[in-house]
């Protein structure tokens, strides 16, 4: 069991930082640092935006539009926080036997 809640804790970590590289890849886009009709750099924003967009479109649809600022990464990390603690929390003792 231990080795489960450690995958699934590893699992949501690796989807965090995904979220983290696609919000600074869209900065630098946005920015002009970086040439989005260079293959590569599209190949990985297309990768990443096809890895984040499904969960950031269930979050839009509750959260209201603060104009250029976009908040569905951040509650998608803080929602993604909640749960691998919650996990730890409810499993862990278990795991460890405790109980």
């Amino acid at each position: 069991m231990y080795a489960i809640l450690t995958l699934v804790s590893q699992i949501i970590e690796i989807y965090i930082w995904i979220i983290i590289a696609s919000a600074v890849l869209s900065w630098l886009l946005a920015f002009g640092v970086i040439n989005p009709s260079n293959r590569f750099v599209y190949m990985i924003g297309d990768g990443l935006h096809r890895l984040t967009e499904p969960a950031y479109r269930r979050i839009r649809r509750f959260v209201p539009s603060m104009g250029g600022l976009d908040l569905a990464p951040l509650i998608l990390i803080l929602g993604l926080m909640f749960l691998r603690n919650l996990l730890w929390e409810v499993f862990g003792p278990t795991v460890a036997g405790v109980y």
